[in-house]
């Protein structure tokens, strides 16, 4: 994963790599890799079980596993300075992630996949716990929000819990009210 995105962006001046994953906690953790679908890697054992014959991610196959640095949300934050917008897109990992932020950032985003809801559903009540979140958001790849103005963590919980399992995944977007 590193390789790649030192290919695509290595050279950009305005971007930093971190070669880590973000967590609740520094220190290590171990990286599923699906060599044939790298986009999908994760260190979320549960996301790989809750995947397993789950319509729309057959023969999606985690065949091996690496250990890689980890670090926080609040430790990029205190290295690099508060973000004006943080992309989450971790498959099944965002609330570990979120747990790992101690301070409400301006706007994010968390992925979502309908064979985890209960991850969502976390990062919801994280984010709710930080500060006063607006959320809204978009199915599939679409960018297209579907509230069109920012909606409470119960509306966003139950959009989230009603949607047919073929919704598969989208991003929910949240900026703060303050």
């Amino acid at each position: 994963p590193m390789r790649a995105l030192r290919l695509l962006h290595g050279r950009d001046p305005g971007v930093v790599l971190v070669a880590a994953a973000a967590g609740d906690a520094p220190g290590e953790i171990a990286l599923h890799l699906n060599r044939a679908n790298p986009t999908v890697s994760t260190a979320s054992p549960g996301f790989i079980a809750e995947a397993a014959g789950a319509p729309g991610w057959e023969g999606q196959v985690w065949d091996d596993r690496i250990t890689v640095p980890a670090t926080t949300l609040d430790r990029l934050v205190m290295e690099y300075g508060r973000p004006a917008f943080a992309k989450i897109d971790v498959e099944g990992f965002e609330d570990r992630v979120l747990a790992g932020l101690s301070q409400p950032l301006p706007a994010l985003s968390f992925e979502f996949t309908t064979i985890a809801r209960a991850v969502a559903l976390r990062c919801l009540d994280r984010l709710a716990a930080l500060g006063p979140y607006g959320f809204d958001v978009a199915l599939g790849e679409s960018q297209s929000l579907q509230f069109g103005h920012p909606v409470g963590r119960d509306t966003m919980a139950d959009y989230l819990v009603s949607l047919p399992a073929e919704a598969n995944s989208g991003d929910v977007y949240a900026v703060t009210a303050a």
